[in-house]
């Protein structure tokens, strides 16, 4: 037992992994006794693990990106060490495999992903005049799907080993002819888990954006953000089923031996490929679209006009979510899939940068003469047009198939995808949490030392990833775990870069905990002079979000409010506002579905079997749950808004 535990079950023989395990324990000691000791559990699961609350729960979803920022980043640092100089031996190549790939699945799928859903959770219902999503329910049950997921994931690197065949984790590397050991199931069990929360938030987002907007809001009148979020809960509910079908055909390959994507048994490895990037490059624009409504919102409000060209940009979005269906193949230009289908796909991928590059005069046109105001969401708005557009430049010479002979598999790739999914994502994030942050905490972030996370962040960024497009044109191969010694200066200046990237993310985490204790308390609930529902309501947002539902005349609802003097609060039509009541069982249900997940990984039935019949008892339990929520009376009503509005019964 003791040498199973100590040879398999833990990942041994690594001095990264020992400080790894030391300080997970650490942590989970020190959170344990916090909570604890200030007497929190209670406080905790009645305001936060049991939540139906969207706003409670984007923040969690906020919380949990942080967290993997702060995972993904460490090994992207790991793994700049070892590239900065010639036969460096910080990392071997199995640890540096491994490494690689728990980067770029985080990053995109528990970082980004979360990331985005958490500020949809944030604003879109507020943005529509909602109280709540269409199925709060579900929401809940998709943050800890998505939870338990990340953290199935992420234990791999201490129990069992992480998977080392890449984020694309194509066959037959990672069969069960090439891995046969357990570590690529926690690949495909742990997206599996989180994929069936993400697949039903697009659901719950189409469903609340369609049916549950104030009156008057027609699909023209919506702020852009939300449009932003309507389109990809579209491309989320397409796409999503694809990753769903391609992980449970592996899944069966390599736990039941069936032979779908196999070397053996007339199985079709590059089926695989086309599955996972049939998904996989719509998976972009879910990540991508968000970024550019955040972007939108945060230009108008501190350019203090309307969007330019609002229906243009709507109708961008939509054309780049169809297009983003028909270019995956783009990712195998060089696998020999001949002339003509090339030239398609090159086509496709190629028309993709024309409604993108309407979208980017959208913005300049919206700042043309604007009187602008430089606080930090602005700063990130405005360092993602140029270093978005680098990313897109190259990615239209990355289409063209003739030319990508060259560029295929070089570093020139890796500096593409990172201008475009940290310049477009991850400075969009960053724009729309400190752009809502007052909304979420009731206080703004510091504008000094945002400002000062800000420069750190954006020129560690450029210098880390410029010097790679020319390694890559100098025929560094991505996925090297050594180089050689002429790549060594352009290697070295891009480490010292991302620890300078690194810093400025640290000084944007030390931001938030100095914000929280000593930035002044929001009162107006319109902090920057927002155009939009959202800021029409009282800070902190009430958990009813508004106390009456305003009529909607355009696609500014607030800004129109404020010309007309009208508030949301008209106490002649309040009435009794119906909400969900807080449930376990999400928690619950999902935790239960990491345990089937952790049984299949380590093919243990034993555990596995009861995980499963404990979901399907769950679900009997949620079919019968008769409770349909509470009414919030009208004194309550009254008495919190006169609170938060300042008055006094």
């Amino acid at each position: 037992m003791w040498d199973f535990i100590w040879n398999d079950f833990l990942v041994t023989g690594e001095p990264i992994i020992y400080g790894a395990m030391a300080s997970i324990v650490l942590a989970t000691v020190g959170i344990v006794f916090v909570l604890t000791y200030f007497k929190l559990w209670k406080w905790l699961w009645d305001e936060y693990l049991t939540t139906v609350d969207h706003k409670k729960i984007g923040i969690m979803y906020i919380i949990a990106a942080l967290a993997m920022l702060f995972r993904g980043g460490v090994d992207a640092l790991m793994m700049r060490t070892q590239l900065a100089l010639p036969n460096m031996n910080f990392l071997n190549s199995v640890h540096y495999n491994e490494i690689f790939t728990t980067h770029g699945t985080v990053m995109i799928l528990f970082m980004a992903m979360p990331f985005i859903i958490g500020l949809m959770n944030v604003a879109v219902p507020l943005q529509i005049g909602a109280r709540d999503v269409a199925f709060p329910f579900l929401n809940a049950f998709s943050f800890w799907t998505f939870f338990f997921g990340a953290m199935l994931f992420n234990i791999s690197f201490v129990i069992g080993g992480s998977p080392s065949a890449g984020w694309t984790s194509y066959v037959p590397m990672a069969g069960p002819e090439l891995s046969p050991e357990i570590n690529q199931n926690y690949y495909l069990l742990a997206l599996q888990l989180s994929g069936i929360g993400t697949l039903a938030t697009g659901i719950n987002f189409l469903v609340t954006i369609l049916r549950m907007r104030a009156p008057g809001m027609t699909l023209m009148k919506m702020p852009i953000f939300t449009w932003s979020a309507l389109i990809t809960s579209i491309i989320i509910i397409f796409a999503f089923p694809i990753l769903t079908i391609a992980l449970a055909l592996m899944t069966l390959d390599r736990i039941f031996g069936t032979h779908f994507f196999t070397l053996a048994g007339e199985g079709m490895p590059m089926m695989w490929a086309n599955l996972f990037w049939l998904w996989g490059h719509p998976e972009v624009y879910i990540v991508i679209l968000p970024a550019f409504g955040v972007f939108s919102e945060v230009i108008s409000t501190f350019a203090r006009k309307q969007l330019f060209g609002y229906k243009a940009m709507v109708y961008a979005m939509c054309v780049i979510a169809g297009l983003s269906f028909v270019v995956w193949v783009h990712h195998f230009f060089t696998m020999g899939a001949g002339a003509g289908v090339n030239s398609l796909f090159s086509i496709t991928t190629m028309l993709i940068a024309v409604p993108t590059g309407i979208k980017i005069f959208n913005w300049l046109g919206t700042m043309y003469k604007g009187r602008i105001r430089f606080n930090v969401p602005m700063l990130w708005a405005l360092a993602f047009i140029p270093n978005f557009t680098i990313g897109g430049v190259t990615g239209v010479m990355l289409g063209m198939a003739s030319a990508d002979y060259q560029y295929h598999n070089t570093y020139f790739l890796i500096a593409h995808f990172h201008y475009v999914l940290i310049a477009g994502t991850l400075f969009g994030m960053f724009a729309g949490l400190t752009y809502w942050y007052p909304k979420m905490f009731g206080h703004k972030m510091n504008e000094k030392i945002g400002k000062i996370s800000f420069w750190f962040t954006v020129i560690g960024f450029n210098i880390t990833f410029l010097p790679q497009f020319f390694l890559g044109l100098m025929g560094m191969p991505r996925r090297t775990y050594t180089i050689e010694p002429e790549w060594m200066p352009l290697n070295l200046l891009s480490t010292a870069g991302a620890f300078i990237l690194a810093t400025g993310f640290v000084i944007f985490t030390f931001n938030i905990y100095y914000s929280a204790r000593y930035e002044p308390r929001e009162k107006t609930g319109d902090a920057w002079d927002g155009r939009s529902l959202e800021w029409a309501t009282t800070t902190p947002v009430p958990h009813y979000n508004f106390a009456t539902i305003p009529y909607v005349n355009s696609h500014e609802a607030y800004w129109d409010m404020k010309e007309t003097g009208a508030t949301t609060y008209d106490e002649s039509k309040l009435e009794p506002i119906h909400m969900p009541s807080y449930k376990g069982l999400p928690i619950i249900m999902s935790a239960i579905m990491f345990m089937a997940s952790f049984g299949l990984v380590w093919h243990w039935f034993w555990l596995a079997i009861p995980g499963l019949l404990g979901v399907i008892i769950c679900m009997v339990i949620r079919s019968f749950d008769f409770d349909e929520g509470y009414h919030v009376p009208i004194d309550e009503i009254k008495r919190t808004e006169e609170q938060a509005r300042g008055r006094k019964e």
